[in-house]
């Protein structure tokens, strides 16, 4: 497991990731904005998991996502899309859901109401 944190802004964004049964579940806290994108870009496109990759993002703690997140998830959508494997969504709140809807990012990833729902797809 392995924990990603801002050290000027450590309260802003928190990220851990574990591997569960192959798949790589990164869980995800605080607010996603440009001053921390690198964060979750760094978490989400690491080799770690099963080949090919297939990640889960628990975003049940996110409370604020702009386009800079959207962009990190869209990025990494493609890298393990073109390596056969997948991303998914879990957990997101509804602030943060509405947002994905609203620029169609939820018709690309497949959005869950849980990680272990997404874990089951």
């Amino acid at each position: 497991m392995s924990d990603i944190q801002r050290q000027d802004r450590p309260d802003q964004l928190s990220v851990l990731s574990e591997v569960v049964d192959g798949v790589l579940v990164v869980t995800v806290h605080g607010e996603i904005d440009y001053t921390v994108s690198s964060i979750l870009s760094e978490a989400l496109l690491t080799e770690e998991g099963a080949t090919p990759p297939r990640i889960v993002t628990d975003l049940s703690g996110v409370t604020f996502m702009d386009s800079s997140g959207i962009n990190v998830f869209l990025l990494a959508h493609q890298r393990v899309s073109s390596a056969q494997g997948w991303l998914r969504i879990a957990a997101a709140q509804k602030s943060v859901l509405r947002v994905l809807t609203m620029v169609g990012v939820d018709r690309l990833i497949d959005c869950h109401a849980s990680v272990e729902q997404a874990l089951k797809a």
